[in-house]
């Protein structure tokens, strides 16, 4: 790279130009020679040579200008030196002028046989050996000239490189490879394939102007030109060091992308819960290779009663400190859902949360919470896409609003909706990697999906399965993508045996505690519990019921629910005040009800319901048959 012509604006650079023209102006009138003044192009070295200087022989060429320039004409170059300052050699402020040899003086075979790179220059369309340098041979050994390439250059088709040599052939131009490495996990070299031309046998040579003693040929028409007198310069850079390093670099990645979807699963629920009246399948696939892993994720918790939470969500950003806020927040999720509050006063609390563990880190996230004795699905959304849910005949709906803005943003009243999920309904929660495509609106991939999950029929593991493959989605896909399918059954025959519903309204009064225990014995004995299990439930039912009594307020409802797997008792009234279970003290006439259900059930618990009010219930475990 030339920098003469910039040279003159360097800080110092004209003071010391002027210095040197004083100093050749002195010299030439004590008749010690003349140094040319500093130029911007190089001056013609024949023209130099043929100078005379002020005692009569041709003057020595010199290079001036700042030393900035190439070797070849600024004197930076091999051999030729740089002083401080001045740009010149220290012959020539000794005044001694010493030649610079040009570029023509030198041979080709000098040249090339000094690169530390391996060289080697093969002739003709079978690309017979005309030479290699010195490296060539001590990095693969002495090489016949006139052998094939094939033949006596085997190490080229180890790396791949005859068939590069016969389209660099064919098209005159050069073409490169890089990052070839030799068989036997050996070195690796970036390969340069550049055409030359052979002169013709006869072909008269001339000498190109200058002092140089080599001889190159005259110029040949295009049209001469053939494949038997062109060849190609081979120059393989040895490049280990730098794939070496680009190896460690992506084995490093590789690891720690590993770490990071170690991590993403391991905070995924490992086996899903599974509900008395949902089926429930989910997937989860990381990005590919070259993606980092994200921070989708998804939860399935059962609330008691038979009602179930379901959770989706997707932490912005990747690796694995996104890993790490989806798990903080899947955590918070589940503390939240033992709550059993609405769907939007649990995305009120993890919003606040989300800002406290990373205000940089936002995240978009569904919970829904279904309820078979209603057939909805309440739910309340953070910025992110819509339920899709098939019903019994196939019809797809989408969730409509509302829709807040994403977790840890802040400064938003969330609120909840609900869509109907009924026997033989489908319902899919997923993330934006299955929908959203570069290039493409959003909403287009949620019409796509619309259209899979209308056709797509079976388990939802199945469909789970189809519709990743109806996205598109694959081992090579650029984002994460979590999906979690769940249906309703339609039951019938034998199966809609297991599940019935029984409930009766209490308008309050001393009468409705007997009505409700005449009423729990009746059906408990028309559903064939054993008659243990019957007197259990008439007991809890009678406790709940003469708990509301006293403290809660019309209108109250008795509900019992049974399942495949167990019994469920529920007493709403109109107040919304909790209990609590405490100890009561041997001389207190109230206060055990709550302690005597909570020790005969499998498990109880209480909750506020939309339209005021609250529900408290019990399960009982049905046993194994």
């Amino acid at each position: 790279m030339n920098f003469t012509r910039w040279s003159a604006r360097f800080p110092g650079t004209q003071r010391r130009a002027a210095a040197r023209t004083e100093h050749a102006a002195s010299q030439a009138k004590r008749g010690e020679g003349a140094v040319p003044a500093a130029r911007g192009g190089r001056a013609d070295p024949g023209a130099e040579r043929s100078t005379p200087a002020a005692d009569g022989h041709p003057a020595d060429p010199t290079v001036s200008g700042t030393g900035t320039g190439s070797g070849a004409d600024s004197g930076t170059g091999p051999g030729s030196g740089t002083g401080p300052g001045t740009g010149t050699t220290p012959a020539q402020r000794s005044g001694v002028l010493t030649a610079v040899p040009s570029l023509d003086e030198l041979s080709v075979r000098e040249v090339l046989g000094r690169l530390p790179a391996l060289v080697a220059l093969v002739h003709g369309p079978e690309h017979r050996v005309a030479y290699v340098n010195d490296a060539y041979t001590a990095g693969f050994g002495a090489r016949t000239p006139g052998a094939p390439a094939h033949v006596s250059l085997p190490e080229l088709g180890e790396l791949g490189l005859l068939t590069l040599l016969d389209q660099v052939q064919r098209s005159g131009k050069p073409r490169t490879a890089k990052n070839r490495t030799a068989p036997g996990g050996g070195s690796s070299y970036t390969v340069t394939c550049t055409p030359v031309e052979f002169p013709k046998p006869g072909t008269r040579t001339g000498t190109r102007t200058g002092t140089g003693t080599g001889t190159t040929p005259t110029a040949e028409p295009a049209a001469e030109a053939d494949a038997h007198h062109t060849g190609i310069l081979i120059h393989l850079a040895d490049v280990t060091d730098h794939a070496e390093a680009a190896e460690r670099l992506r084995a490093s990645e590789r690891r720690q992308r590993e770490a990071a979807v170690t991590l993403q699963r391991s905070l995924l629920p490992q086996e899903l819960e599974q509900p008395d009246d949902l089926r429930i399948a989910a997937t989860y696939q990381p990005g590919g290779t070259e993606a980092a892993v994200g921070g989708d994720w998804y939860d399935v918790i059962t609330l008691g009663a038979g009602r179930t939470a379901l959770v989706i969500g997707d932490v912005m950003g990747r690796g694995v400190r996104a890993a790490a806020v989806m798990g903080q927040l899947r955590t918070a999720v589940r503390a939240y859902a033992r709550l059993d509050l609405p769907p939007h006063e649990v995305l009120q609390l993890l919003d606040g949360l989300a800002a406290e563990i990373d205000a940089s880190q936002i995240a978009t996230c569904v919970y829904a919470v279904h309820d078979p004795n209603e057939g909805l699905l309440a739910y309340a959304s953070a910025g992110h896409l819509p339920i899709l849910v098939r019903d019994e005949h196939g019809t797809v709906r989408r969730a409509a609003d509302p829709t807040g803005p994403p977790l840890g943003t802040g400064g938003w009243l969330h609120s909840s909706g609900t869509i109907a999920l009924g026997p033989g309904s489908t319902a899919v929660l997923y993330t934006d990697g299955l929908v959203e495509r570069r290039g493409e609106d959003i909403d287009e991939g949620v019409d796509a999906l619309e259209r899979a999950l209308a056709g797509a029929q079976g388990t939802p593991s199945v469909i789970c399965d189809r519709l990743m493959r109806a996205l598109g989605v694959d081992a090579d896909h650029d984002d994460d993508v979590a999906v979690m399918v769940l249906q309703q059954p339609a039951r019938a025959g034998a199966d809609a045996e297991l599940f019935h519903n029984a409930a009766l309204e209490l308008l309050g009064g001393i009468e409705a505690a007997p009505r409700a225990r005449a009423f729990a014995q009746g059906v408990l004995a028309s559903w064939r519990f054993p008659v243990e299990l019957c007197d259990l439930g008439v007991l809890a039912a009678s406790e709940l019921v003469a708990n509301s009594l006293q403290h809660g307020t019309p209108p109250m409802c008795l509900r019992l629910r049974r399942t495949d797997r167990r019994l469920i008792i529920e007493v709403t009234d109109g107040d919304d005040h909790l209990p609590r279970r405490r100890r009561a003290e041997p001389a207190d006439e109230t206060g055990r009800g709550i302690s005597i259900v909570a020790t005969i059930a499998s498990s109880w618990g209480s909750r506020r319901t939309p339209g005021g009010g609250k529900a408290v219930w019990c399960e009982f475990a049905l046993p194994d048959k």
